[in-house]
């Protein structure tokens, strides 16, 4: 499947999503008329997409980008990291950036309010 990315990216996603256990067979794809900016031609086109994935009933829209393969490509990204932290909650990639953004945050605050 052509998602306008390198065959790197395109390859990342689809080891992550097998390693999940996300199947394209599993997924209900539908793409909507985008809002927002982007002028005339988002109201022409259907380049946001709406991502179901039937088992676990995750929901995904996407509409970070004019081009609906790119949106495509962030919505299946976006899914694997909502399954991500489903399946490893606190141990999962996005809730340990988050910890390790609240800690450096802590710190600073720390240093400022002692200095």
């Amino acid at each position: 499947m052509d998602f306008g990315v390198t065959p790197k990216k395109r390859q990342e996603l689809e080891a992550r999503m097998a390693a999940l256990g996300l199947r394209e067979q599993d997924l209900q794809e539908k793409f909507i008329h985008s809002s927002g900016p982007g002028g005339q031609r988002v109201n022409k086109t259907a380049s946001c997409v709406y991502l179901k994935h039937l088992p676990t009933g995750l929901e995904v829209k996407m509409q970070r980008e004019r081009q609906q393969r790119l949106n495509r490509y962030y919505a299946r990204k976006r899914l694997c990291e909502l399954v991500e932290e489903q399946q490893l909650g606190h141990k999962s990639p996005g809730a340990l950036k988050a910890e390790r953004i609240r800690k450096q945050k802590q710190r600073r605050r720390r240093r400022s309010s002692s200095g």
